[in-house]
Parts: structure tokens; sequence; C-alpha cells
């Protein structure tokens, strides 16, 4: 087990309450814990008063992130698994597994000492549950290991930090402090992540203001990200080409506007393996006045009229007895606040197509969904044909919300198109973690 320069540094000036690093994604700030810190401040603390804790995200961050790791290098005898009641035997200790999101979360441990903490992603916590976990590290023995990525520099958490008047060890990382890394990974994330408020964070470890264009690669250069669909590839063609038959799943987005936005259609397909995304077609629906009022009927047809031109246009299908027998359309994601249109485009897209399935969105975090398309245009994996003007100008033209200073937040004033935005993120959001193959904090 190699430790780098900066881990050892760590476990040698990790002595005071609070001890926190924070810093650049796969940078070896968790490693450090599983592979030493954490079993070594429980058996130092065995026998005394008060409870063990790991605190994350999630009991499934926790898992991810912590138990697992550490189970790999002590086997199970000495990393257990989360119970029914949220303990962990570690090293012969109890261990509480809670996460931090919410407060009622974490309501088991409310008014117990705590003698050691250990936190996981400690800036997507619920800044209450931070809270009460400072009056619960009462024993002159208590105290606290964590890591996390950085956030705004407003964030809760690095006021915490920045206050000189409290017993606070700090180490900060960049992605370039693990020297154990492959140097092709490591220039591969920094081009993923380029131009963006990632890089900053994820790559050189600061606590940066989310501003200006959230595309800025695509916004720079949307021709760049062109392709065409073909039956055959052919040398020397001015833009990115794929193959229908390359094309193994095409899905489909739609989100319902409000009285001040349109109602938006995007296509999306994967080639094998989900290595690329291919934005096929796009579509916005708006009202031409105010009298004018599209009901669900016209809605759905305008719909299924869309799913059809992208079977005419982009679909691999096959038929037999002028019944087709395959094809690679096989879902749509409608936006889940809209009950009533939703049922009514699920019940019209089965009766004319009783093949796709129709489902709600998810709507999983607005960041998290963007992060992931940042990654894959970075990587060179995100695509659009000619078709896609809508989401193009979407793309171009989305920013960060510079009013909001407390979180990041897109633009949401009708200034842009976030309907088409949504559209297509519903059609991958599902599919994110296998889109994008990496533990995010390391």
């Amino acid at each position: 087990m190699q430790l780098s320069r900066k881990q050892n540094k760590y476990i040698v000036n990790a002595t005071h309450r609070w001890n926190i690093k924070s810093g650049a994604v796969r940078s070896g700030k968790s490693f450090v814990d599983t592979a030493f810190v954490i079993p070594f401040r429980i058996r130092e603390r065995a026998g005394k008063e008060g409870l063990n804790v790991i605190l994350g995200v999630s009991k499934e961050s926790i898992e991810r992130n912590v138990l697992k790791p550490m189970r790999e290098i002590y086997t199970d005898k000495l990393i257990g698994i989360i119970n029914n009641r949220n303990i962990a035997r570690i090293c012969g200790e109890d261990v509480y597994c809670l996460g931090a999101e919410k407060i009622s979360q974490v309501a088991k441990i409310q008014g117990s000492s705590i003698k050691y903490c250990y936190g996981d992603e400690v800036a997507k916590w619920n800044k209450e549950v931070f809270q009460m976990l400072k009056s619960r590290l009462d024993k002159p023995y208590s105290c606290f290991d964590g890591s996390c990525n950085p956030e705004h520099p407003t964030h809760w958490l690095k006021e915490f930090l920045d206050n000189p008047e409290l017993d606070i060890y700090l180490q900060q990382y960049t992605i370039f402090d693990n020297p154990y890394l492959p140097e092709e990974f490591v220039q591969q994330l920094c081009k993923e992540y380029d131009g963006t408020i990632y890089y900053d964070r994820l790559i050189l470890g600061l606590w940066k203001r989310a501003e200006g264009a959230i595309y800025k690669k695509f916004a720079d250069s949307p021709e760049s990200f062109k392709c065409e669909i073909v039956n055959r590839c052919s040398e020397g063609a001015e833009k990115k080409q794929f193959r229908k038959i390359d094309i193994v799943s095409i899905e489909l987005g739609i989100d319902f506007g409000g009285s001040q936005s349109g109602h938006s259609f995007v296509a999306r397909g994967y080639t094998d393996n989900y290595r690329d995304v291919i934005v096929l077609k796009s579509k916005r629906i708006m009202k031409k006045d105010e009298k004018e009022d599209i009901d669900s009927n016209m809605l759905d047809k305008l719909f299924c009229d869309f799913i059809q031109e992208v079977i005419n246009k982009y679909a691999d299908c096959r038929k037999r007895n002028r019944r087709i027998e395959y094809c690679n359309v096989e879902s749509v994601f409608w936006d889940n606040a809209e009950t009533v249109l939703g049922n009514s485009i699920r019940n019209a897209v089965e009766k004319r197509f009783p093949w796709i399935s129709v489902k709600p969105a998810k709507k999983k975090t607005i960041n998290d969904r963007i992060r992931c398309t940042v990654r894959l245009m970075g990587a060179g994996r995100f695509f659009i044909t000619d078709d896609c003007e809508s989401l193009e100008i979407a793309l171009s033209d989305a920013v960060w919300d510079k009013e909001v200073t407390d979180k990041d937040e897109r633009l949401d004033d009708g200034s842009t198109d976030i309907d088409s935005l949504d559209a297509f993120e519903y059609t991958i959001e599902r599919d994110m973690k296998y889109l994008i193959q990496e533990v995010e904090d390391d």
C-alpha cells in the first residue's frame, strides 16, 4: 500500500479537532482515509465513551466510497456491512453509517456524544446536519476527518473552513498531487473539463463561482460537434459520420412548457456501450400568440409526428408483411411535473407505436445532468445533427444565474430555452453512471 507525499503529510499533521481534505477528484483524498485514517481513529478510541459515526450523502454512497474500498484492503472480517439499524461493525467497533443529505436521516444520533466521525462528500451535506455534528463532538478526544470537492466560494462549508478561530487542519489537493494516476487519464480528464467551472474545482481544487456560459466549448464552436447519420460512411467527409446500424438505442424526451415557454421534443441516440451520445433531432413548439392554445390532442399529434420523422430518417427499422418487426426507437421520457399531459402522451404513443415504452422522467439533479453533458463534450463523445436547431441554440445560450450567489443555478428566466435542455437531459439522466463510469470523489 503506497501513499503519496501529500497523503503522508496528512497522517502526520491531522491532529486537530477538525481534519479536512478539500480538492480535486481522483487526487487521493479518500484513499488515505480508507487505507489508514479511519481504522486508526476507531481503534485509538476503542473502549472510550461516545459513538463512532460515518456520514455521507447516503448509505449507498458510504458503502461505495468508504466501506467497499476498506473491505478490499482489510477484508470483510474487519469491515462489515450496514445492517437494518444503520450500524456496520468496523475493526471490532460499532459504527453508525448515516446519510447526511437530510437532517431527518441523522435523527438517531441527535443528542448523542460522538467520539469519532468520518465525513464523505461533506460539501453535499445538509447544513443542519453539520451544525448538529459540531455540538456532538463534545469529548476531549473527539475528532472529525472528512473530504470534499470544492463548490462556490460562499458555500457554508467554505465559511467554516476559513474561520481562523477554529481548530482545523485543512489540506488542499489538485489532481496533480496524485502521482499514481496514469498521465493519459489525467490529460483526458483535464480535456473534458477544460474551459468550465469544473476545471477550476475538480482539477485545480479551487472554490470558484459558476459564471458565464455553461457549455463554453460548445458555444464557442457548435459546428465542431456536428455529425451526419448515413447508411455507409464515406472517406473525406466534412462532418463526423455514423451509420444507422451503429445506433443501438434511440430515446426521446419531452418537456412541457408553461405559460411563457414552449413544448420541447428531443431524440437522442447511443452507439454501442454508451460510447457516443448523438442528438438526432430537436423541435420546440411555441404558441404563436396569447389566444392560441396547444391542447393535449394537438400536442399528442405533434409529438407522434415527431417520432415518425425520427423513425423515417434515423431509425434502424425492419419490416415483415408491412409491419415493423424491429425498431431501435425504444423509449420516451416525459416531464413528470405534468401528469395529465404525460398520461395523454403515453396513450397516444402506445397506440401509434406499441413497441415504445413511455415513462416519466426521473428529473435528477440539474447540476449532475449539466456536469455529465460537459464531460461528454470535453471527451469528444457528444454530437448533434443539423436537425437540432432548437437544442443547438439552447446549449449555446445557457448561462449560470449570476444573481444567485449561494449555489450553482442555471439561469431560468425565460430568456433562454431551458425546455430543450431538460428534454435532452431526460434522455440521458438514467444512464449517467454508465456514460461517465467513475466514482466522482476519488
